[in-house]
């Protein structure tokens, strides 16, 4: 593993996208620390730790903006905005045919689905940024503004900031995309995870005892091998290629196979689960009602949470690789190859052979991510530690995931150089 990293740094192309990255979500990790203007950033902090670990939603929340959250930073509202578009956009495809048309368009139809996405994500930004505004000046937290500037504008101006520090992160996580390794919101999701461990680790110190917390974290790193094994895992579907003569050319008689991967959904079912899950609890902070911020503090902990993020996630795991895989188009592009499945005839026959298997692995591969993301939430409400809350099944299966993109992207980079990727033996 370690020559193949080094492997990485000897291609300057690939050199310059590692550090291109690398600078990116630097950049983003010093925007969480600057706070808006007009807001007492201290007082805020203190009042966000007293408060805010009551509200498990908002405590998540806080998650996975990286702490931006609590620090009311230009950069508060995150990436769930632009999570929560996608999702829309996503459900749109089933529900108005000219975006399922778009969809199925290429890269045009790509750039249109983008726009719109912006568009969505900026609007929902423009919510939040409202609703935190009004919860962080309630007696609960008790944020003042700056006495010297009219009230009006100061609200004008957080809101302002807020939104552009949505599209800000839209812009940095397009960046990496196309011009560094990996899939930029991906990572700086990952990185917002990772961010918050010193801090829980500090935390479980403080309120249980070192030995326990360096207990959750070897059980942690002890579950990060199985999660690997998982999601490297394939269903590998035979494919054969009937022998052609193009003049004195003979093609085909080729073997190959499927790779149908067992969670083909990765790490999106769970985001977007979480992100359906804690869209209650960003509507009571614009509302900051008492009934609807209970409604939403139950779906974002205890059984009610757990049943429902189980569900979602093995709904979303079905859906999300309904879109990446079409097995009416596999089966069509085979026929039109020459190729065949062993045993199994051409058309109507090869679709269902291929959704029979996509469903079997899939179900497996669904459950396995639920409990990963629901056993750590039962724990938690056991032991009330926050570093089985950040370090929990979510936190690992987001960070393993990325972790394994990324590196098959890279690797997919070495191996055109000639390199040993990560991966080979």
């Amino acid at each position: 593993m370690f020559s193949s990293l080094l492997n990485a740094f000897r291609i300057p192309e690939l050199r310059h996208k590692i550090f291109f990255t690398l600078l990116i979500i630097a950049v983003y990790r010093f925007g969480a620390f600057i706070p808006v203007p007009g807001v007492d950033a201290h007082a805020l902090t203190q009042a966000f730790s007293a408060t805010g670990s009551t509200s498990t939603s908002l405590l998540m929340l806080n998650i996975f903006s990286g702490n931006a959250l609590s620090n009311f930073s230009v950069l508060s509202l995150g990436i769930m905005p632009y999570i929560t578009a996608q999702i829309i956009m996503q459900l749109m495809q089933g529900v108005i045919p000219a975006v399922a048309r778009w969809a199925k368009e290429g890269e045009q139809g790509q750039k249109k689905i983008t726009q719109i996405t912006r568009y969505v994500t900026l609007g929902l930004g423009l919510i939040n940024a409202i609703g935190y505004l009004f919860l962080f000046q309630s007696d609960q937290y008790g944020v003042t503004f700056s006495a010297s500037i009219p009230y009006l504008f100061t609200c004008f101006v957080i809101i302002f900031t807020l939104v552009g520090g949505v599209a800000l992160i839209m812009w940095m996580g397009e960046l990496i995309t196309q011009r560094g390794v990996g899939n930029g919101m991906s990572l700086i999701i990952f990185a917002n995870v990772l961010a918050g461990f010193p801090y829980a680790i500090q935390n479980s110190i403080a309120t249980q005892s070192f030995g326990f917390t360096a207990l959750v974290v070897i059980v942690a790193l002890l579950v990060v091998p199985g999660i690997v094994l998982i999601e490297r895992a394939q269903r590998r579907i035979p494919v054969n290629y009937a022998k052609r003569v193009s003049g004195r050319r003979v093609m085909g008689g080729q073997s190959t196979y499927i790779p149908l991967k067992v969670n083909g959904a990765g790490v999106i079912a769970i985001i977007f689960a979480s992100s359906i899950l804690y869209f209650p609890a960003q509507i009571a902070v614009f509302f900051n009602v008492d009934w609807l911020t209970g409604f939403a503090n139950n779906l974002t902990q205890g059984p009610l949470n757990w049943v429902l993020d189980f569900l979602l996630i093995v709904f979303f795991c079905f859906f999300y690789t309904s879109l990446i895989f079409n097995p009416q188009d596999t089966a069509d592009n085979l026929q039109k190859q020459g190729g065949f499945i062993p045993g199994v005839r051409p058309g109507h026959n090869t679709v269902q052979y291929i959704k029979n298997v996509l469903n079997r692995i899939t179900l497996p591969g669904g459950i396995y991510v639920g409990l990963i993301a629901v056993i750590p939430s039962m724990l938690f409400l056991v032991t009330n530690d926050r570093l089985i809350q950040t370090f929990g099944g979510t936190s690992i299966l987001i960070m393993v995931g990325v972790a394994l993109d990324t590196m098959s992207k890279i690797e997919a980079q070495l191996k055109t150089h000639h390199y040993e990727g990560f991966f080979e033996k």
